[in-house]
């Protein structure tokens, strides 16, 4: 797969600034990215270092799988389907910076 199809695009959420704007005690910065839900950790490190041309220190990975929700529409009952998705909390290594949003 080329990277392109492996980044879907880039988490923006409150968590998500907060830990690209944050840096650890050693100066790594997270970043986070919704990723297609077939790729791994290999394939993700792989894709952020060729997009982004940044060292890549770790990949951590949350799956949220899709399920089934009720809601009610006055008397009637209806169910549906919430969708799931991959998302890849990236760490990157001192000094490096993925810089989406500067200016906005």
């Amino acid at each position: 797969m080329d990277y392109t199809q492996i980044l879907l695009r880039p988490l923006i959420s409150e968590k998500g600034t907060f830990l690209r704007e944050s840096a650890d005690s050693q100066g790594r910065t997270k970043v986070a990215f919704l990723v297609h839900k077939d790729a791994n950790k290999f394939q993700i490190r792989k894709a952020v270092q060729e997009a982004f041309a940044v060292t890549v220190t770790s990949v951590n990975i949350v799956v949220k799988k899709p399920r089934t929700r009720m809601f009610s529409r006055g008397r009637k009952r209806l169910s549906g389907t919430v969708s799931g998705h991959k998302k890849a909390y990236v760490t990157l290594a001192s000094g490096s910076k993925i810089e989406f949003f500067e200016g906005v």
